[in-house]
């Protein structure tokens, strides 16, 4: 399940391997006016080129997605408002309609939660059952089966704002983003998309262990199987749990060489180009970049001794061992963030399927 995200200046929908897909996830529509609308009516083009290719990919799904991060400021005035929402619901319908879609993926960043800046009240979290029951239903009425699917973050405070079991009720999935599970404004050094688990204890003799120690937050670190078990610890149906990867990487400046920089203090944010293309390209393992492996977390990350720049990334062993792990846990799937960043050949994809394939 590929969420995909360009513009109509650099799309090049005939390069993409959507042989390769089952879903395919088109990012971003908004909340505006209390509609489902583009903001820029030029993503149209895309859109339309996308259904235009399930033609020769009958069983392609095309998929809308409404919100992202920088998308999501409309959704609490909307879902307050009874009359708010169905304007929003009727609209959405429309606009499947108009498309010819296979679904709709609602990304709220988030409900009761602030993401970027956002509006946002307790009331969030019975307002946005409200919003995907009445979504489900207006879904339910359109000639094309719709699929219904919501982004979740990948720590557990999100499931604070939610009523997980009421909403799982009314979806078909639940697209978990286990990447950012760090970022630039740590202090310290984490993986950002790892798959395995780690504790306080497994970091105890690391700067980052101490500092994580003297936080009342118990949940971290964080890890894609740390909130997996925990959804299924809260009864949800794992054919509804879709994994997430991250086709970019995340990193920091300023970092010491102790454990090649992994757990270790920082000076800020790197700022350099984070696509897993870019990374192959120039990065792992070259211009002075090394590459090294966390068995415990399951992931890579890259050290630049000279430069003491930390990058935390996705790369094909990762997504392989993510591929597998829900595979295993009898999971929906594996979808990620964001299709035009892999590499063109033998990319993050390329992994991904060919991992499947094991599993039909």
């Amino acid at each position: 399940m590929a969420y995909y995200y360009a513009s109509w200046r650099n799309a090049e929908v005939d390069k993409l391997p959507l042989g390769k897909l089952t879903h395919i996830i088109y990012s971003f529509t908004e909340v505006i006016d209390d509609e489902m609308k583009f903001a820029n009516d030029s993503s149209a083009l895309v859109l339309q080129q996308l259904v235009e290719k399930r033609a020769s990919y009958p069983n392609l799904k095309v998929m809308i997605a409404c919100g992202g991060w920088g998308g999501s400021g409309g959704f609490s005035e909307m879902a307050r408002d009874p009359d708010k929402r169905e304007k929003f619901v009727q609209s959405v319908v429309a606009f499947q309609r108009q498309y010819s879609l296979d679904g709709l993926d609602i990304d709220w960043e988030y409900p009761g939660l602030p993401g970027i800046g956002n509006p946002h009240i307790p009331e969030d979290k019975e307002n946005f059952t409200l919003l995907m029951t009445e979504l489900r239903e207006g879904l339910n009425r359109l000639e094309r089966p719709q699929l219904l699917s919501f982004a979740a973050a990948g720590w557990e405070r999100f499931f604070n704002h939610i009523e997980l079991e009421k909403v799982m009720e009314q979806v078909d999935y639940m697209n978990l983003m286990t990447y950012d599970l760090s970022g630039g404004g740590d202090k310290y050094t984490f993986h950002h998309t790892n798959l395995g688990s780690l504790s306080i204890e497994d970091l105890a003799n690391t700067p980052a262990g101490v500092y994580l120690a003297g936080l009342e937050d118990t949940s971290r670190p964080y890890s894609a199987e740390k909130i997996i078990k925990y959804c299924l610890d809260r009864g949800v149906d794992p054919a509804k749990l879709v994994i997430g990867a991250a086709f970019y990487g995340k990193g920091w400046i300023g970092v010491p060489p102790d454990n090649n920089g992994l757990f270790q203090k920082n000076k800020g944010p790197w700022t350099g180009r984070g696509s897993y293309a870019s990374i192959r390209e120039s990065m792992e393992g070259k211009g002075g970049f090394e590459r090294h492996w966390d068995e415990k977390a399951k992931a890579p990350y890259l050290y630049h001794p000279k430069d003491s720049i930390f990058i935390t990334y996705e790369d094909t062993l990762s997504v392989k061992l993510k591929t597998r792990y829900a595979a295993e846990q009898g999971m929906g799937g594996i979808m990620f963030w964001q299709l035009g960043s892999d590499a063109l050949e033998d990319g993050l994809v390329d992994a991904i399927f060919n991992e499947k394939s094991m599993y039909k």
